[in-house]
């Protein structure tokens, strides 16, 4: 791939999310070629969140998979009460309070959140 930073692109899924599953067959068909990273066993680092969140564009609260179980177990408002550093140190401890999928591309510099097709491929376009 072209850009600043030739790192192979990485995308953190779970098997059994259907999103996830739609974001790897458009990347197949895209042709891009991807490591998968089980998010579930492999959750983003404290350390890959902090460089992750701001390549992103989206404030941190937006990382938060509200549609799950391990949110609901938590609470909206446990959740909007976390500090910045208990927000990276909940969503590094559990993959499932992760939305995603993620797809970091460039080696971290920039990162998409959740599967929006037409953004996926207009980012990849700039790849």
């Amino acid at each position: 791939m072209a850009g600043t930073n030739n790192a192979k692109p990485v995308i953190l899924s779970y098997d059994g999310c259907s999103t996830c599953r739609k974001a790897r067959a458009f990347l197949a068909g895209a042709k891009v070629d991807v490591d998968v990273r089980p998010i579930v066993d492999q959750p983003p680092t404290t350390a890959e969140l902090k460089a992750w969140i701001p390549a992103s564009g989206l404030p941190l609260k937006r990382w938060f998979n509200t549609s799950g179980q391990s949110y609901r177990a938590l609470g909206k408002d446990a959740v909007q009460a976390m500090t910045e550093p208990e927000a990276h140190e909940a969503l590094a401890a559990d993959g499932k309070l992760v939305k995603r999928p993620v797809l970091v591309l460039d080696g971290g510099t920039r990162v998409l959140v959740g599967f929006d097709e037409a953004a996926w491929k207009a980012e990849l376009a700039t790849a």
